[in-house]
């Protein structure tokens, strides 16, 4: 249970991507005061938790209602989340995340609501983000496992939140370089985690099919 709790870090934490969170955080707040910047910031969080906390604990049922078993969903997700990590290794991801923070680039009568849109949806708790915590809810269904993925996404949301305060700080202190090598270097991780997830949906659906 350790290891899987450790993967759910690992996993989560590249998808949601602080660090490439930071110069689009200060794209989205020219202007504002460091205390303006943690309001919003704190806000995005808690509804990212929100969001990400109901599928975690739902998103099983779901699929059940649905019809889909959870090994399809495990290798669907895993191809979801490996052509996430091809965007992040050869930073299409970046790209796309900056289009999104362009188009909503906010109105001053709009600042209430960037917390929501677009930080906490789609850029924190996303379809990567989405997919990621049920795959780790079917790894983890005993009670403590809830609980423990859970901490993880409170675990991941609280780095996140202490990256966008820092925001200014990190983006002078890495730079355009830094940034791209370390995101490189998470995306070839998260490759491999979602093969595995594949390779484990795989083994169920076969399973499913002896059965």
């Amino acid at each position: 249970m350790l290891e899987l709790l450790l993967n759910g870090v690992v996993t989560l934490f590249v998808i949601i991507d602080p660090l490439g969170l930071v110069p689009l955080f200060l794209t989205l707040t020219p202007g504002m005061t460091t205390a303006e910047r943690q309001r919003i910031a704190l806000a995005a969080c808690i509804i990212a938790f929100g969001i990400l906390a109901i599928f975690a604990l739902a998103g099983l049922a779901i699929l059940s209602a649905l019809g889909i078993s959870l090994g399809a969903f495990r290798v669907a997700g895993g191809l979801f989340l490996f052509a996430i990590a091809f965007e992040l290794v050869f930073e299409r991801r970046q790209e796309r995340k900056e289009r999104t923070s362009r188009v909503a680039a906010p109105h001053p009568a709009d600042v209430p609501n960037l917390a929501a849109f677009p930080l906490a949806i789609p850029l924190m708790a996303g379809p990567g983000a989405i997919a990621a915590v049920i795959l780790l809810s079917g790894d983890l269904p005993s009670l403590s496992g809830q609980a423990g993925l859970l901490a993880i996404i409170a675990l991941v949301l609280l780095a996140t939140f202490a990256f966008l305060v820092a925001a200014a700080r990190i983006d002078r202190f890495l730079g355009p370089t830094g940034r791209a090598v370390i995101t490189r270097l998470l995306g070839v991780l998260l490759g491999a985690l979602a093969v595995q997830f594949v390779a484990d949906g795989i083994v169920q659906l076969i399973a499913d099919v002896r059965t």
